[in-house]
């Protein structure tokens, strides 16, 4: 069974979740059958910058990169290059896919509300549609309780590898027809081509660029705060999906507009100190 998820996070988890010999337990695992290497990654995020080249376009590659590339916290030469390489990582990963739909394997992909996995999702079906293969999906809950205690998700990258096989319950076969159907959604976004989709009352909406400005202007004040404590308050508090690099985008335009002040500057953008809007 190929595993397909959108985040690095949660992808290396499923690695680590799948176990050749499985062995059950009053009819449960804590692992799922399988090989690390049936687990496909597609980073893509879809939910960020202009669809309408193909998703491992230059333009994609070098999106990610840039994305990625603000939150470092030292000018590692090595590490940026790993960087500029995981657009080609994920178009790999994308030729991966490929390779295992035409040889037949049943798919199983993993999605949730997150705005980037939704996008990833929609996506794959635009491609899945075009083979006959047995596709089934996991939709990640708002909410489990566990012994007492209920604990809410927000994207599979919460998820402990341990924890994936007992999501299993909620997998069903998707028809053909809603294969379509979440290709066809992606066909829309695409034509829109907007710089920004979100997740809206369950509804992926092609939104501008400064759909989430709000959050960032909410919790700024005249007293200065370093940049990766207001972006770390903003994860925290507004858990919907969207990484720190979107905020950091987004920080660096109003800087360079003259709306936000930096107090104190460093090499390393995360670490500036700055203030409210002027």
């Amino acid at each position: 069974m190929v595993e397909i998820l959108f985040g690095e996070s949660s992808a290396g988890s499923m690695k680590a979740a799948k176990c050749e010999n499985v062995e059950y337990k009053n009819g449960q695992s804590l692992w799922i059958q399988g090989y690390s290497d049936e687990v496909i990654c597609l980073g893509f995020m879809l939910d960020m910058g202009y669809i309408g080249e193909v998703v491992d376009s230059q333009y994609r590659k070098d999106f990610i990169y840039s994305m990625y590339a603000k939150n470092q916290w030292e000018q590692d030469e090595e590490y940026d290059n790993e960087l500029k390489k995981l657009g080609d990582v994920y178009a790999g990963e994308l030729v991966r896919l490929i390779r295992f739909l035409e040889g037949g394997e049943p798919v199983r992909i993993w999605y949730s509300d997150a705005p980037y996995s939704r996008c990833g999702f929609y996506h794959v079906c635009s491609i899945l549609k075009n083979y006959p293969n047995e596709v089934t999906v996991v939709t990640q809950p708002e909410h489990v309780v566990k012994k007492n205690v209920i604990v809410s998700y927000h994207s599979w990258n919460e998820v402990a590898a341990e924890e994936f096989a007992g999501f299993l319950g909620n997998e069903r076969k998707l028809t053909s027809d809603e294969i379509r159907m979440y290709a066809e959604m992606w066909g829309e976004l695409v034509l829109e081509n907007a710089p920004l989709r979100a997740v809206v009352n369950g509804t992926v909406l092609s939104v501008s660029e400064d759909f989430y400005d709000f959050i960032i202007r909410n919790r700024l004040t005249e007293k200065p705060v370093k940049e990766c404590r207001l972006i770390g308050d903003i994860l925290g508090q507004v858990p919907i999906g969207i990484g720190d690099w979107w905020y950091a985008a987004r920080i660096e335009h109003f800087i360079r507009q003259g709306k936000i002040k930096v107090v104190e500057d460093s090499e390393n953008k995360y670490a500036r100190l700055i203030k409210g809007y002027l």
